[in-house]
């Protein structure tokens, strides 16, 4: 395991450099490809795959990353899940807009985001994109500005008293972010992307259509805060700060077992997809890895599933929004979760399991169940648990704005997830 200073500097550098699915998982690749893991692709065939340490990607926004021992099951597999999307403004296909000589970006609403904080932030804009050449061939590649190129200005308080009071935000009219002056110049959307891919490809020469897949993001990168410098700040530390954890454990493994992570995209708008958790990948590969039925469930039953996703720690401002015998601290360690409607996968056997886990890697742990009268949230654990009838627990490091352009939580809570999966995986 990594020294805490580092593990915080590299977890630091993984948020920043991963302003999209896209990016969280090429960023994963690559670690896992350093450390000598080799990609395998679905469209080609893996027979008797000898052991060693493996990947797999899909849609370029999943990834599967695993140890494989060969065949050899009996102790079934380790598993830990994560999910690399987050809420955010993805961009419209035919997005331009000119309005009072303002040039604007039209863009859905992807997931359950926290509107408000995106006001008067400076935004970039990154993801994936796809163009034709002069030979009719198909390219990709991942595009980020990295560096601001839009803002949503909110209205002036002078000609919206009502500002400080709760307002509805109308997500066709007021989220549209202003990305420079329109003047009488003609602008070409397509031109824009062909400079920029230009700009980060200049082999690239793009003869025909660009369709693409881009959000905007926070242009600020996370930072550290709190008089100690104990709190870390920033974008998506829901959900890549358990895709970087299962990541360090994976790397960090140094043990003769089926260890495996699944990194899914799509979480935050349901799970299903081809790439989420409702989806066949983790399916299609463990199939594949073990095509007798009997011997797959033999193993699945022996195995186990850590679904890290964030929980809400308790806002030291709005206390009375939990449960007050189930309060996660910022600080105090991971969090167990708890629904009896299955919105969590947690049970007593599984609870259990990571308790011992967490007392063996010498990290505190807490429990969290809603408040009776407040709905509750869901992750990938149920659906995966659902999916291939896996025993899971559902838990994640407490963070506060979860959904909101700037998430927070505490950096000894970042390493103590680190160090229990790790644990777990050992």
């Amino acid at each position: 395991m990594l020294p805490y200073d580092t593990c915080l500097a590299d977890l630091i550098s993984f948020l920043h450099s991963s302003p999209t699915a896209f990016h969280a998982a090429a960023n994963a690749a690559a670690l896992l490809t350093k450390q000598g893991f080799v990609q395998l692709h679905e469209q080609e065939n893996w027979p008797d795959l000898p052991a060693g340490k493996y990947f797999v990607l899909r849609n370029d926004s999943s990834l599967i990353g695993f140890t494989w021992q060969g065949g050899q099951t009996k102790s079934g597999f380790r598993m830990i899940g994560a999910h690399t999307d987050s809420p955010g403004l993805k961009v419209k296909p035919n997005p331009l807009r000119k309005e009072q000589n303002c040039l604007q970006l039209g863009v859905e609403i992807y997931g359950g985001a926290l509107l408000r904080p995106w006001f008067d932030r400076e935004l970039s804009l990154a993801g994936r994109i796809f163009w034709q050449d002069a030979d009719s061939r198909l390219h990709s590649a991942l595009l980020d500005f990295q560096r601001p190129v839009g803002i949503i200005p909110n209205l002036a308080i002078h000609l919206n008293r009502e500002a400080n009071k709760q307002q509805e935000i109308n997500t066709q009219t007021d989220m549209v972010p202003l990305i420079g002056l329109a003047d009488d110049n003609k602008v070409d959307f397509q031109q824009l992307l062909r400079e920029q891919l230009h700009r980060q490809y200049p082999e690239a020469v793009p003869a025909g259509f660009i369709d693409h897949e881009l959000y905007f993001y926070d242009a600020n990168p996370p930072s550290l805060v709190g008089l100690n410098s104990e709190l870390i700040t920033g974008a998506r530390l829901d959900n890549l700060v358990s895709c970087f954890a299962a990541l360090q454990a994976l790397l960090n493994a140094a043990v003769d077992e089926n260890c495996l992570i699944v990194l899914y995209d799509h979480e935050e708008v349901g799970s299903t997809s081809a790439v989420g958790a409702q989806g066949p990948f983790l399916r299609d590969i463990l199939e594949r890895l073990l095509p007798n039925s009997e011997a797959r469930q033999t193993a699945l039953r022996s195995s186990f599933l850590i679904s890290a996703d964030n929980a809400h720690a308790v806002h030291p401002n709005y206390a009375a929004k939990h449960d007050p015998q189930h309060l996660p601290y910022l600080g105090k360690g991971p969090v167990i979760k708890f629904n009896a409607n299955q919105r969590y996968a947690t049970n007593a056997a599984s609870a259990a399991r990571f308790r011992q886990l967490c007392t063996l890697a010498g990290v505190p742990v807490q429990e969290f169940v809603s408040r009776s009268d407040m709905a509750c949230g869901s992750t990938i654990g149920p659906l995966t648990a659902a999916g291939i009838g896996i025993e899971t627990v559902d838990v994640g490091i407490p963070s506060l704005a979860m959904h909101s352009i700037r998430e927070t939580a505490a950096c000894i809570d970042c390493w103590h997830l680190c160090r229990v999966l790790l644990c777990f995986f050992q």
